[in-house]
Protein backbone atom coordinates (compact mmCIF):
# COMPACT_ATOMS: atom_id res chain seq x y z
CA UNK A 1 0.00 0.00 0.00
CA UNK A 2 1.21 3.57 -0.67
CA UNK A 3 2.27 5.60 2.34
CA UNK A 4 -0.33 7.91 3.86
CA UNK A 5 2.20 9.31 6.33
CA UNK A 6 5.98 9.53 6.17
CA UNK A 7 8.13 10.59 9.12
CA UNK A 8 11.62 11.68 8.15
CA UNK A 9 13.84 12.12 11.20
CA UNK A 10 11.07 14.10 12.90
CA UNK A 11 11.61 15.92 16.16
CA UNK A 12 8.67 17.67 17.81
CA UNK A 13 8.62 19.72 20.98
CA UNK A 14 7.74 22.88 22.82
CA UNK A 15 9.92 25.97 23.24
CA UNK A 16 12.57 24.10 21.25
CA UNK A 17 12.66 21.34 23.86
CA UNK A 18 12.15 17.92 22.21
CA UNK A 19 9.19 15.80 23.27
CA UNK A 20 9.34 13.29 20.39
CA UNK A 21 12.54 12.91 18.44
CA UNK A 22 14.27 11.08 15.62
CA UNK A 23 11.15 9.35 14.33
CA UNK A 24 11.43 7.66 10.96
CA UNK A 25 8.89 5.43 9.27
CA UNK A 26 5.75 5.17 7.18
CA UNK A 27 2.05 4.59 7.84
CA UNK A 28 0.42 2.84 4.90
CA UNK A 29 -2.82 4.15 3.45
CA UNK A 30 -5.69 2.33 5.14
CA UNK A 31 -3.66 1.36 8.22
CA UNK A 32 -5.16 1.02 11.69
CA UNK A 33 -2.34 2.03 14.01
CA UNK A 34 -2.23 2.35 17.80
CA UNK A 35 0.25 4.82 19.31
CA UNK A 36 1.11 3.79 22.85
CA UNK A 37 3.66 4.57 25.53
CA UNK A 38 3.98 5.58 29.17
CA UNK A 39 2.60 8.88 30.40
CA UNK A 40 4.77 11.64 28.98
CA UNK A 41 5.95 9.47 26.10
CA UNK A 42 4.94 12.05 23.48
CA UNK A 43 1.82 10.42 22.06
CA UNK A 44 -0.31 13.58 21.98
CA UNK A 45 2.66 15.59 20.76
CA UNK A 46 3.06 13.28 17.79
CA UNK A 47 -0.63 13.55 16.89
CA UNK A 48 -0.45 17.34 17.07
CA UNK A 49 2.50 17.23 14.71
CA UNK A 50 0.56 15.11 12.23
CA UNK A 51 -2.40 17.50 12.28
CA UNK A 52 -0.20 20.57 11.85
CA UNK A 53 -0.93 22.04 15.28
CA UNK A 54 2.79 21.66 16.04
CA UNK A 55 5.50 22.28 13.48
CA UNK A 56 8.53 19.96 13.64
CA UNK A 57 11.64 21.33 15.29
CA UNK A 58 13.52 19.32 12.68
CA UNK A 59 12.77 16.72 10.06
CA UNK A 60 9.47 16.52 8.21
CA UNK A 61 6.06 14.84 8.11
CA UNK A 62 4.59 14.08 4.70
CA UNK A 63 0.84 13.52 4.37
CA UNK A 64 0.68 11.56 1.13
CA UNK A 65 -0.84 14.40 -0.86
CA UNK A 66 -3.30 15.50 1.83
CA UNK A 67 -3.62 18.97 3.31
CA UNK A 68 -3.82 19.40 7.08
CA UNK A 69 -7.44 20.44 6.55
CA UNK A 70 -8.11 16.97 5.14
CA UNK A 71 -7.38 15.37 8.53
CA UNK A 72 -10.15 14.62 11.02
CA UNK A 73 -8.76 15.17 14.53
CA UNK A 74 -10.42 14.11 17.76
CA UNK A 75 -8.64 15.82 20.66
CA UNK A 76 -8.77 14.70 24.27
CA UNK A 77 -12.09 15.75 25.79
CA UNK A 78 -10.22 17.78 28.42
CA UNK A 79 -9.19 20.17 25.64
CA UNK A 80 -12.84 21.06 24.91
CA UNK A 81 -14.15 24.15 26.72
CA UNK A 82 -17.38 22.74 28.12
CA UNK A 83 -18.42 26.18 29.36
CA UNK A 84 -18.66 27.53 25.81
CA UNK A 85 -22.34 28.21 25.05
CA UNK A 86 -22.88 25.90 22.08
CA UNK A 87 -25.38 23.11 21.46
CA UNK A 88 -24.56 19.56 20.46
CA UNK A 89 -26.03 20.25 17.00
CA UNK A 90 -23.88 23.32 16.41
CA UNK A 91 -20.73 21.65 17.75
CA UNK A 92 -21.16 18.57 15.55
CA UNK A 93 -21.97 20.87 12.63
CA UNK A 94 -18.46 22.32 12.79
CA UNK A 95 -17.42 19.09 11.09
CA UNK A 96 -18.91 20.56 7.89
CA UNK A 97 -16.92 23.81 8.03
CA UNK A 98 -14.51 22.77 5.30
CA UNK A 99 -17.40 22.22 2.91
CA UNK A 100 -19.64 25.16 3.78
CA UNK A 101 -17.17 27.65 5.26
CA UNK A 102 -17.01 29.10 8.75
CA UNK A 103 -19.94 31.43 8.09
CA UNK A 104 -21.82 29.26 5.62
CA UNK A 105 -25.47 28.62 6.25
CA UNK A 106 -26.80 25.22 7.31
CA UNK A 107 -29.29 24.18 4.66
CA UNK A 108 -31.61 21.21 4.80
CA UNK A 109 -29.06 18.81 3.33
CA UNK A 110 -26.40 19.87 5.82
CA UNK A 111 -28.88 19.76 8.69
CA UNK A 112 -29.88 16.22 7.75
CA UNK A 113 -26.21 15.19 7.72
CA UNK A 114 -25.65 16.65 11.19
CA UNK A 115 -28.72 14.90 12.59
CA UNK A 116 -27.69 11.62 10.96
CA UNK A 117 -24.22 11.84 12.53
CA UNK A 118 -25.73 12.56 15.95
CA UNK A 119 -28.04 9.57 15.55
CA UNK A 120 -25.18 7.35 14.38
CA UNK A 121 -23.34 7.81 17.69
CA UNK A 122 -26.46 7.23 19.79
CA UNK A 123 -27.23 10.84 20.78
CA UNK A 124 -30.75 11.04 19.38
CA UNK A 125 -32.72 13.94 20.91
CA UNK A 126 -29.53 15.50 22.30
CA UNK A 127 -29.07 18.01 19.47
CA UNK A 128 -30.33 21.01 21.46
CA UNK A 129 -28.45 20.17 24.67
CA UNK A 130 -25.63 22.53 25.71
CA UNK A 131 -22.36 20.63 25.54
CA UNK A 132 -21.66 21.52 29.18
CA UNK A 133 -24.50 19.23 30.28
CA UNK A 134 -23.06 16.09 28.68
CA UNK A 135 -21.49 13.22 30.58
CA UNK A 136 -18.02 12.02 29.67
CA UNK A 137 -19.35 9.25 27.45
CA UNK A 138 -21.83 11.58 25.75
CA UNK A 139 -19.04 14.07 25.09
CA UNK A 140 -16.98 11.39 23.35
CA UNK A 141 -19.96 10.35 21.25
CA UNK A 142 -20.39 13.98 20.20
CA UNK A 143 -16.71 14.24 19.22
CA UNK A 144 -17.02 11.09 17.14
CA UNK A 145 -20.10 12.54 15.41
CA UNK A 146 -18.05 15.55 14.33
CA UNK A 147 -15.36 13.24 12.93
CA UNK A 148 -18.05 11.33 11.02
CA UNK A 149 -19.14 14.53 9.29
CA UNK A 150 -15.61 15.38 8.21
CA UNK A 151 -15.51 12.29 5.98
CA UNK A 152 -11.71 12.34 6.07
CA UNK A 153 -9.22 9.89 4.58
CA UNK A 154 -6.89 10.34 7.58
CA UNK A 155 -8.38 10.19 11.11
CA UNK A 156 -6.33 10.98 14.22
CA UNK A 157 -7.78 10.13 17.64
CA UNK A 158 -6.21 11.21 20.94
CA UNK A 159 -7.26 8.91 23.81
CA UNK A 160 -10.73 8.39 22.32
CA UNK A 161 -11.84 5.82 24.92
CA UNK A 162 -10.47 7.45 28.06
CA UNK A 163 -12.78 7.46 31.12
CA UNK A 164 -15.92 6.26 29.36
CA UNK A 165 -18.20 3.29 30.08
CA UNK A 166 -17.93 -0.10 28.41
CA UNK A 167 -21.05 0.35 26.25
CA UNK A 168 -19.80 3.66 24.84
CA UNK A 169 -16.37 2.16 24.24
CA UNK A 170 -17.89 -0.75 22.31
CA UNK A 171 -20.07 1.55 20.20
CA UNK A 172 -17.25 3.95 19.34
CA UNK A 173 -14.76 1.17 18.68
CA UNK A 174 -17.24 -0.16 16.11
CA UNK A 175 -17.01 3.20 14.33
CA UNK A 176 -13.21 2.97 14.27
CA UNK A 177 -13.45 -0.50 12.72
CA UNK A 178 -15.95 0.83 10.17
CA UNK A 179 -13.55 3.58 9.12
CA UNK A 180 -10.78 1.02 8.77
CA UNK A 181 -13.01 -1.23 6.66
CA UNK A 182 -13.74 1.76 4.40
CA UNK A 183 -10.01 2.09 3.68
CA UNK A 184 -9.42 5.19 5.79
CA UNK A 185 -6.15 5.58 7.69
CA UNK A 186 -6.73 5.69 11.45
CA UNK A 187 -4.19 6.50 14.17
CA UNK A 188 -5.21 6.40 17.83
CA UNK A 189 -3.22 7.27 20.95
CA UNK A 190 -4.23 4.66 23.51
CA UNK A 191 -3.22 3.30 26.89
CA UNK A 192 -5.31 0.10 27.18
CA UNK A 193 -2.95 -2.63 25.97
CA UNK A 194 -5.64 -5.31 25.96
CA UNK A 195 -7.76 -3.16 23.64
CA UNK A 196 -4.77 -2.59 21.37
CA UNK A 197 -3.97 -6.30 21.18
CA UNK A 198 -7.57 -7.18 20.36
CA UNK A 199 -8.35 -4.47 17.81
CA UNK A 200 -5.28 -2.76 16.33
CA UNK A 201 -3.09 -4.76 13.93
CA UNK A 202 -0.18 -2.29 14.07
CA UNK A 203 1.39 -0.43 16.96
CA UNK A 204 3.98 2.30 17.46
CA UNK A 205 5.52 2.22 20.94
CA UNK A 206 6.90 5.61 21.93
CA UNK A 207 9.01 6.73 24.85
CA UNK A 208 10.01 10.21 23.68
CA UNK A 209 11.66 8.33 20.84
CA UNK A 210 10.59 5.19 18.98
CA UNK A 211 11.01 1.91 20.84
CA UNK A 212 9.29 -0.46 18.41
CA UNK A 213 6.95 -0.21 15.43
CA UNK A 214 5.22 -2.98 13.54
CA UNK A 215 2.71 -5.81 14.05
CA UNK A 216 1.14 -5.40 17.47
CA UNK A 217 2.11 -8.84 18.78
CA UNK A 218 5.77 -8.12 17.97
CA UNK A 219 5.72 -4.65 19.52
CA UNK A 220 3.89 -5.32 22.80
CA UNK A 221 6.47 -7.63 24.32
CA UNK A 222 7.53 -7.43 27.97
CA UNK A 223 11.05 -6.43 26.94
CA UNK A 224 9.86 -3.55 24.74
CA UNK A 225 7.44 -2.29 27.39
CA UNK A 226 10.20 -2.36 30.01
CA UNK A 227 12.54 -0.44 27.72
CA UNK A 228 9.84 2.19 27.09
CA UNK A 229 9.26 2.69 30.81
CA UNK A 230 12.96 3.02 31.51
CA UNK A 231 13.48 5.49 28.67
CA UNK A 232 10.74 7.78 29.99
CA UNK A 233 11.96 7.50 33.58
CA UNK A 234 15.51 8.35 32.50
CA UNK A 235 14.49 11.41 30.49
CA UNK A 236 15.64 14.70 31.96
CA UNK A 237 13.19 17.52 31.20
CA UNK A 238 16.00 20.04 31.65
CA UNK A 239 18.20 18.40 29.05
CA UNK A 240 18.75 20.06 25.69
CA UNK A 241 18.15 16.81 23.80
CA UNK A 242 16.67 13.37 24.43
CA UNK A 243 18.91 10.34 24.76
CA UNK A 244 17.51 7.33 22.90
CA UNK A 245 18.72 3.76 22.80
CA UNK A 246 18.51 3.48 19.02
CA UNK A 247 19.50 -0.16 19.11
CA UNK A 248 16.00 -0.92 20.39
CA UNK A 249 14.15 1.27 17.89
CA UNK A 250 12.24 -0.42 15.08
Amino acid sequence: MPAQLQFRNVTLGYDRHPAVHHLNGEVASGALLAVIGPNGAGKSTLLRGITGILKPLSGSIHLGGLDHRDIAYLPQSAEIDRSFPISVFDFVGTGLWRGIGLFGGIGKDARDKVLAAIAAVGLNDFENRPIGTLSGGQMQRMLFARVLLQNARLIVLDEPFNAIDAKTTTDLLALVKRWHAEGRTVLAALHDLDMVRANFPETLLLARGPVAWGPTAEVLTPDNLTVAMRMCEAFDDRAAACAVDTSRAA
